[in-house]
């Protein structure tokens, strides 16, 4: 059976590759994601701009996105970026707010938007990161901007179960334009703002993650294989951090 799935940031490294294998496996997919990313990354599937910075503008997208899949089967919400590593104690409000607000204040817009729009059974996947959990200096905005996210998804899997099961994907570094500033939002072909040689050498498996590392999770939590998990969240991380 074919199903509906809204990918947010699916124009990204990780969104970019969920919707080759969820295509290549007959799902229906519709992407919202920036419109400088959707521009740069041209995707053939259907495609509406998004801004989870602005309330507006996520409204106004999803009330696109009713019109044209009234019903979801899934929604996987890939959206998020940070731009520098510092210590707490020389990060700006600003910059603050502004990490809060691209990673966790539009994740609960966003999910709380399209929330109506999920079937009997649908099935939410936020994507967080192992700095949620697995601290490291430098990343404090971050870090507690996705800690925020896994305790969005665990409260939305508590309140909407058992119609829609939510659960939640934390990896490690991937090696997209998320390294240097995220994409849509900086020169994804820039330097990496991440320190790669100490990050790699303190993984097990000696590499840093490709896309495809973080797609079979996400499927994995997508489908029937995962029915009885809701409220979980997968580390996928090379080993760095076994909790």
């Amino acid at each position: 059976m074919t199903r509906s799935v809204a990918i947010l940031g699916g124009a990204g490294g990780i969104g970019r590759a969920v919707v080759a294998a969820l295509k290549e496996t007959g799902d229906d997919v519709i992407v919202l994601d920036l419109s400088a990313s959707l521009e740069r990354h041209r995707l053939d599937v259907p495609c509406i701009p998004i801004d989870v910075l602005s309330e507006a503008a996520i409204d106004a997208a999803v009330a696109r996105l009713r019109r044209e899949r009234p019903a979801l089967d899934g929604f996987v919400n890939l959206a998020g970026f940070n731009a520098s590593i510092q210590p707490l104690s020389e990060t700006t409000t600003e910059y603050f707010d502004d990490v809060i607000a691209g990673n966790l204040r539009g994740a609960f817009l966003s999910t709380r938007a399209i929330m109506p729009l999920m079937s009997q059974d649908g099935s939410v996947v936020m994507v967080a990161s192992g700095l949620a959990r697995f601290i490291r200096p430098g990343y404090g905005s971050y870090a507690a901007a996705k800690a925020g996210v896994i305790a969005l998804a665990n409260t939305l899997a508590l309140e909407f179960a058992p119609k829609v099961r939510v659960n939640t994907v934390a990896p490690g570094l991937v090696d997209t334009a998320f390294l240097r500033g995220g994409t849509g939002r900086s020169d994804e072909a820039g330097e990496s703002v991440v320190n790669l040689g100490p990050y790699l050498s303190a993984i097990p498996l000696r590499r840093l993650a490709e896309p495809e590392d973080i797609v079979g999770p996400i499927r994995f939590l997508l489908g029937p294989d995962s029915g009885y998990m809701t409220g979980q969240v997968l580390w996928i991380n090379g080993g760095a951090y076994m909790p």
